[in-house]
């Protein structure tokens, strides 16, 4: 008898591999055997499968020898999301259904005993590469039709159970079946902290001049940030209101973030495309593989990575474990971070902002301004080292922008001449300094300044001369590494597009350089917008 093929997904990271289930029902002696590198969760969709045609009134053949290829072999697979394709598999090679009707189809979905299906993780990513391998229709359990209707190009069916799958494949009338039960991870409350940011406007920052435009600077390149000040100088405020200036996402990135969501488990059925960059602030505490990305068999995605085209907000960061830090050096550096492990390497889009934020001392008192009110800082000069140096050098370098906030004196609060801009206005300046990058990089694999690659940038995108020779006196100073000088690059091409000028001189080249120190930027440097 003829092997019969369906086809599913297997994920490893946020890459997927389009998996031939091969199943051979012959004479011999009667079972069941899986093979291709199948975990122990895969090894059980055989009694899974069976039963679950048994109970949907379907012919399993018993009599026969039945095995099933997951191919490629050399894959190690994992997951209950291959259940539908093997039980469609072992049907079409025991004649219950035509081969010809899974050409080009893929069955993604875990099977109940009784046959009906249950909704599965990730259904976004593997619907992407199935697509992408010349996959033109998908079957998934009912609540992800939507999400699985994101790809282009992709006829969906949502189905509710086995039978219903056969009936459709067959071209037969589609049996009723109970709704689909939703995912045993579904979010079963809600808080308003979640979509806390979406209330708060840049207007409602008193002062702190040099602070927005730095926070401007940022956004609109995509460049690293960190805060550090006393507390209640507005540190976790500013934090908050960056994503706002944000635009929404292109239709290329929101189905890359979507996917990631998916993928982490945290895209509930029938949610929308994300379409506005997310924001992720997660407490000091949280492990390495939460905030990177891991966990024990299939590795999900940190909140670095579903911070994708997006900010991820590490306050108090001196707080945070030094492993967990340092395990940040290469999203930093690359936008991407990988998880190997002896069976497989996994890497993970992370090309977010970072923005860090932490007081200048354990108390969070200590400025060089004394404070009406306040009695200073109780820390000695050893505490206060010990605790800037929790944050090594390598990390602190891969950091682009550094803003140092003081807190506002209180006749600031007030002053009726102090007109800050709305989220709304600097969102516009952002956007329009994006899209003079989009279209400086429509060629290239990155999307913003922050993303080029130094070398090329020093080729094909260079300063002024007089730029140029700026940022070579401060490297051959020794105040700034070869690293820093890309980033002051970067900075600098950042700054001219939100001026509008076609090429960084020195006058943004300065602004870059004291973005990149730390240093108080000129009057004239707060009073330039883009025409």
């Amino acid at each position: 008898m003829p092997v019969a093929t369906a086809q599913t997904v297997s994920l490893h990271g946020a890459v997927g591999h389009v998996i031939d289930v091969q199943t051979d029902v012959s004479p011999g002696q009667v079972g069941t055997t899986l093979v291709g590198r199948p975990d122990a969760t895969l090894n059980e969709a055989k009694d899974r499968c069976r039963m679950a045609i048994v109970n949907s009134h379907l012919g399993w053949p018993a009599t026969r020898r039945i095995t099933i290829l997951l191919s490629p072999a050399d894959l190690l697979k994992s997951g209950t999301h291959f259940d539908l394709a093997i039980a469609v598999s072992v049907l079409a090679a025991a004649g219950e259904i035509r081969r010809e009707s899974l050409e080009a189809t893929a069955f993604v979905g875990e099977l109940t005993l009784d046959g009906r299906l249950r909704c599965v993780p990730g259904v976004l990513p593997m619907v992407l590469a199935a697509s992408r391998r010349g996959v033109r229709r998908v079957f998934v359990p009912e609540p992800h039709a939507r999400e699985a209707a994101m790809v282009p190009g992709v006829e969906v069916f949502g189905m509710r159970s086995l039978a219903q799958v056969v009936a459709e494949l067959c071209g037969e009338e589609i049996p009723d079946a109970p709704p689909v039960v939703g995912m045993s991870g579904s979010r079963l409350l809600s808080w308003r902290g979640q979509d806390r940011v979406e209330d708060v406007d840049m207007a409602d920052l008193v002062g702190l001049a040099d602070v927005r435009f730095a926070v401007e600077v940022a956004a609109a390149g995509g460049h690293h940030l960190m805060l550090s000040g006393p507390k209640g100088c507005g540190k976790t405020s500013i934090a908050e209101r960056l994503p706002g200036i944000l635009p929404d996402l292109e239709p290329e990135e929101s189905l890359e973030l979507t996917a990631i969501h998916s993928l982490a488990g945290a895209l509930e059925p029938g949610d929308a495309m994300i379409v506005r960059p997310p924001f992720s602030a997660p407490h000091h505490d949280a492990s390495k593989a939460s905030l990177i990305g891991g966990g024990s068999g299939l590795v999900r995605p940190g909140e670095i990575s579903r911070a994708h085209c997006g900010v991820l907000f590490l306050d108090e960061f001196a707080l945070f474990r030094t492993d967990v830090l340092e395990a940040l050096r290469q999203p930093l550096e690359s936008g991407e971070v990988t998880v190997a492990r002896r069976d497989e390497s996994v890497v993970l889009p992370a090309r977010g902002m970072v923005v860090l934020a932490c007081n200048p001392c354990p108390c969070g008192e200590y400025t060089a301004r004394r404070r009406p009110g306040h009695e200073g800082c109780s820390c000695t000069e050893r505490q206060r080292r010990d605790y800037r140096r929790r944050i090594s050098g390598p990390f602190a370098d891969r950091i682009d922008i550094t803003r140092h906030v003081t807190d506002v004196r209180g006749g600031a609060a007030v002053d009726p001449f102090d007109r800050p801009e709305s989220t709304a206005d600097v969102r516009v300046r952002v956007t329009r300094a994006r899209d003079r990058q989009r279209v400086r990089y429509v060629d290239d694999g990155w999307r913003l300044n922050a993303q080029a690659p130094g070398p090329v940038l020093l080729e094909r995108w260079p300063l002024e001369p007089a730029g140029q020779r700026a940022v070579d006196d401060q490297l051959y100073a020794g105040r700034l590494t070869r690293r820093g000088a890309t980033r002051v690059h970067r900075i600098s091409w950042t700054v001219a597009d939100l001026v509008g000028v076609d090429r960084p001189g020195p006058a943004e080249v300065d602004v870059a350089l004291r973005l990149r120190a730390g240093e108080p930027l000129l009057l004239e440097t707060l009073e330039r917008r883009a025409g």
